[in-house]
């Protein structure tokens, strides 16, 4: 996987909701249940069934949404005989809000820093392109046609989805939409960080093929615990929401200055 660090397609704006967004994920995931057990490695039986409960309350479940119907008995955040306590649910949960809340929840720092990182970094072109309010309604409508559209394809799932994949690949469609040619610096790993400057269609089309071949669950053990197909639908629908923007797309400018010792050459 290649890793984004900065694009070379400077905006016209300050991205105020894109910064805004990244500093709500990071606030939300600071106060979840169980973070600090998570960072040290040494959860508690009690701070796991807490987690579990908040999940419970606050994530997304594919089969809530498709069925629009909550399960008899939910985790309490209570340990019960070396485990977590089950009952009735004590709230009301409406599984269309819920869509939202799960995307300002993260797994783990990894998670939540990968996910920043590419908003950070694709999400500024993609605000100045459609203006504040537009690219707020567009980040959410990516959100959820992503976790529809994984609920539609697992209906039966009860696992919590959460995080803001979906709604970050959605920017990555439209970004790949609206400036195919704008150049990426990214790290490749190959015994070290390579630094390489390339297409951002080249960069953002390995990292589809990359979920596409990886929701198969070919090369990866871990398929069932990452939603690679919420991260397909959220692409195409960035595209799509996208799509009615790319006439008069101003091309990003011609990076100037030397690359590895020699100039770059127009057109890579």
């Amino acid at each position: 996987m290649v890793i984004p660090v900065h694009d070379v397609n400077p905006a016209r704006r300050t991205p105020v909701v894109t910064y805004a967004l990244i500093a709500v994920n990071v606030f939300v995931f600071l106060f979840m249940p169980g973070l600090s057990g998570s960072v040290a490695g040494d959860s508690t039986l009690a701070q796991t069934c807490h987690l579990h409960a908040f999940l419970e309350h606050y994530a997304a479940v594919p089969r809530e949404l498709i069925h629009d119907q909550l399960p008899r008995l939910v985790p309490t955040g209570e340990v019960r005989a070396g485990g977590c306590a089950l009952g009735p649910p004590g709230y009301d949960k409406s599984p269309a809000l819920s869509v939202l809340s799960a995307m300002f929840l993260h797994g783990g720092w990894l998670h939540l820093l990968g996910n920043m990182l590419f908003l950070l970094i694709f999400g500024n072109n993609i605000e100045d392109r459609m203006g504040h309010v537009r690219f707020a309604l567009f980040y959410v409508a990516c959100g959820y046609a992503a976790s529809y559209g994984f609920a539609l394809l697992n209906a039966d799932s009860a696992d919590p989805l959460i995080g803001a994949s979906g709604a970050i690949a959605g920017v990555l469609g439209a970004y790949l939409v609206l400036y195919p040619k704008a150049r990426v610096w990214v790290l490749v790993p190959f015994l070290v960080f390579l630094p390489l400057r390339l297409p951002a269609w080249m960069v953002l089309g390995f990292w589809f093929a990359l979920q596409a071949v990886y929701s198969s669950g070919e090369g990866v053990s871990d398929v069932g615990t990452v939603a690679y197909a919420a991260h397909i639908v959220g692409f195409l629908a960035g595209m799509l929401l996208a799509w009615p923007l790319k006439p008069g797309t101003p091309p990003p400018p011609e990076p100037r200055g030397l690359l590895f010792g020699r100039r770059a050459r127009p057109g890579w």
